[in-house]
């Protein structure tokens, strides 16, 4: 095997100098950063420093409200101040306020939606005295059950 041919030398441009312990201003989370990176960070972002994790949530975040980068800002630098204060002390009780929340917003989600069955019942125009729809039902099947206990050939 001949190694010769790997033996080229490339010099490597130099690293510019490196600030220690500069701290996220929305996780708190400390690194090390090059000056440019702090000075872009800046500029970006209103001012304040933020991490490379935090800098993409705030990207997710602005996608979601219309691309206002100060809104989605706020909102994370809020969230990681309430996980911050409460998340890091009580991770099982952050849990599962988290939990909570998901499970309110999919049940507003689930309000608005009406089910097959709804529209079903809302066309027919079965309605209860107190305006909601009723629930419609076609047979019971209590009958085929006691059949098939007291004749198990069937």
């Amino acid at each position: 095997m001949n190694l010769s041919i790997y033996n080229t030398t490339t010099t490597l441009p130099p690293i510019s100098e490196v600030e220690d312990s500069a701290k996220c201003e929305c996780c708190g989370m400390t690194e090390e950063y090059t000056q440019d990176y702090i000075k872009h960070m800046r500029e970006k972002y209103s001012g304040k420093l933020v991490c490379g994790l935090c800098a993409e949530a705030v990207n997710q975040e602005m996608e979601k409200n219309g691309g206002k980068r100060e809104e989605a800002l706020n909102d994370h630098m809020s969230a990681c101040v309430r996980f911050n204060r409460f998340g890091r002390t009580h991770p099982v009780l952050y849990q599962a306020e988290a939990m909570r929340e998901i499970l309110r917003k999919s049940s507003r989600i689930r309000a608005k939606s009406l089910s097959p069955r709804d529209k079903l019942v809302s066309g027919q125009n079965n309605k209860k005295p107190g305006g909601g729809a009723g629930l419609v039902r076609s047979t019971s099947c209590i009958p085929a059950i006691t059949k098939e206990s007291i004749d198990p050939n069937i």
